[in-house]
Order: structure tokens, then C-alpha cells, then sequence
């Protein structure tokens, strides 16, 4: 019996030794599908990983994957940590030579490099995957799939419920309200462009309460001034850029006479919004919405923490 009991002993040992390890050590993702439908195989917990989209950057930042990233594309300014990593090019002109040179285990696309980028790099054998989400919830549901594929479940999950609690947070008082303004949101103004059914733009008027005008187009347009004048918004909303012109949509609409008649004008209605918090499909797409909340319902919410540069 002492023989026996002496053996038992150290083998519990060894299997709780084996399962606490099992717990701390993150599991390879295996096979998942990705935005664009490919089924994508992640054998190992990724160490090197590359990233070809401000988005991309911007939730591996936010799970804590800084030490990872070992390159981002040229227009990945947020974290300002990320503007100290390695250069790989354009957004839509990725250097696939610079790419390969950093020996990435990890590449997160986008739907731009479809075509050519993403088959170019697996051509060479590199890992892929890509991140298109459409809406909110795809965005949410991106951000796990990068965390189970990262070894960072436990972080994505966190991260994802306290987004959810924001946007849960303005959606519970705006859906209840009886009246909803009108809202023009501008891309840009020479030429005038707007966004409709199937943006980002669209769902976050939505969620703040109020009412595109232009919801009956699809996607990304030009429009023309008598259709905005006709419509007569109540709240214009122009996005800030970059470069020198990064205000010329704002100071357009404040300044257009053409606009002078609508509501929005008359009542000094007319806000800007950083395009970055706008356009990137991660974790500060909430504090985009919070913004339009404020904007649209300033008697209800009040202004975000975050300044609009």
C-alpha cells in the first residue's frame, strides 16, 4: 500500500502541474473562417504579427499585443505607440518584400488586399487573415476572433462587453424617442459625398437617434447641394481629415451659402468628428457614437471625455 500510495502521489502532482499549465498557455485557433469567407489555419499561437489596416492595429493594441506587432502600415497613427513600429507601406500599397523580411507568423488584411495582396503573401507561405466587418456587431465579433486567435479570449471578451454596455447605454434612451432629427453626415465637399444604407455612418445616426437623409442610397455617394437643401437637415455632421484640407468639409458647411435656409444653419447645428473614430472599424467606433449621441441629443448626453482633434 505505501508502494502504491508513494507512486500516486507524485503522478496527481504531475497531472495538476499539467493542467495548470493547460490553463495559462494559450491554444493554437485552428481553423476559422475570416470576413472573406477563407478558412484560415492558425497552428501556433501567433509571436510576430503585422498588421495592414489602422483597424487591425487598433484592436491588437487595445488586447495588450503591442510586444507582438512587428509592423503596421504607414496611416496606423493610433496608439501614438504604434507610429514606432516598423513601416510595411501603404494601406492599399502594402510592400509585400518588407513584409516577408520581418518574418510575420500573423498578417491581419483587409477586403482591399483581396486580390492581390493577401495572394501574393500566401503564395510565400505567410499566414492571412482578414478583417472586413460591415457593422457594430461584426466589429465586436472581430475583436474576439482576433483574441481567440491571439491567445487574448480572456482580454477580447472584456473588452467587448464594456463596448457593448456603451452603445447599450445611448441605444436604451434613443430608441424610446418619439421624435428623431434629421442628419446629414458629409464625407466630403468638392465633391459632396455622404453615406447611406450599409456604412458605419448610417448605423451610428441610427443608434444616436436620428435620421439619415440620404438612407435611401447604398454605401458611399455623391450628392447634389439641392437634394441636401431640399432634405433640409436639422444637424449637419462633417468629418475631419488629414493634411492641411482635414477641416475644409466643417469650415464648408459652415460657411456655404447655399445651406444658409436649413434648420441645421439657422440653429448653429453643424458639428465635425475625427473621421479616424468614424471610418476604423475597432474599439473607438463607440466613442464615435457617443459623439453623434452628444450631437444629435445634447439635452440627454453629455460631451464625450475624448477631445475631437
Amino acid at each position: 500500500m505505501k508502494s502504491i500510495r508513494s507512486f500516486l502521489l507524485p503522478l496527481g502532482l504531475v497531472i495538476t502541474l499539467l493542467a495548470a499549465c493547460s490553463i495559462g498557455t494559450p491554444r493554437p485557433a485552428g481553423a476559422i473562417v475570416d470576413d472573406l469567407g477563407r478558412s484560415v489555419n492558425v497552428k501556433e499561437v501567433p509571436q510576430r504579427i503585422i498588421s495592414l489596416s489602422p483597424s487591425n492595429t487598433e484592436i491588437l493594441f487595445a488586447l495588450g499585443l503591442e510586444d507582438k506587432v512587428v509592423g503596421v502600415t504607414e496611416y496606423c497613427n493610433y496608439p501614438p505607440e504604434a507610429l514606432n513600429k516598423a513601416k510595411v507601406g501603404g494601406f492599399s500599397t502594402p510592400d509585400i518584400e518588407i513584409i516577408i523580411s520581418l518574418q510575420p507568423d500573423l498578417i491581419l488584411a483587409d477586403s482591399i488586399h483581396a486580390k492581390k495582396v493577401i495572394p501574393a503573401l500566401e503564395e510565400r507561405g505567410l499566414i492571412v487573415f482578414a478583417l472586413a466587418p460591415k457593422n457594430l456587431d461584426g466589429i465586436l465579433q472581430d475583436i474576439k476572433v482576433v483574441g481567440k486567435i491571439t491567445g487574448k479570449e480572456k482580454e477580447a471578451n472584456e473588452l467587448v462587453r464594456q463596448m457593448e454596455s456603451r452603445i447599450k447605454t445611448i441605444t436604451d434612451k434613443t430608441q424610446k424617442l418619439p421624435e428623431k432629427p434629421n442628419v446629414f453626415y458629409i464625407l466630403w465637399h468638392d465633391p459632396l459625398w455622404s453615406a447611406g444604407l450599409e456604412t458605419l455612418e448610417q448605423e451610428l445616426i441610427d443608434k444616436a437617434g436620428g435620421n439619415n437623409i440620404f438612407q435611401d442610397i447604398a454605401g458611399y455617394k455623391a450628392v447634389d447641394l439641392e437634394s441636401v437643401i431640399a432634405r433640409n437637415p436639422e444637424i449637419i455632421i462633417a468629418c475631419t481629415g488629414h493634411g492641411e484640407a482635414k477641416d475644409k468639409p466643417f469650415e464648408w458647411a459652415k460657411s456655404e451659402l447655399r445651406l444658409g435656409a436649413t434648420k441645421a444653419r439657422k440653429n448653429n447645428r453643424i458639428y465635425q468628428v475625427d473621421a479616424d473614430l468614424v471610418s476604423r472599424a475597432g474599439p473607438r467606433i463607440v466613442d464615435a457614437l457617443e459623439w453623434f449621441a452628444y450631437f444629435l441629443h445634447p439635452e440627454i448626453f453629455g460631451k464625450p471625455k475624448e477631445v475631437i482633434k
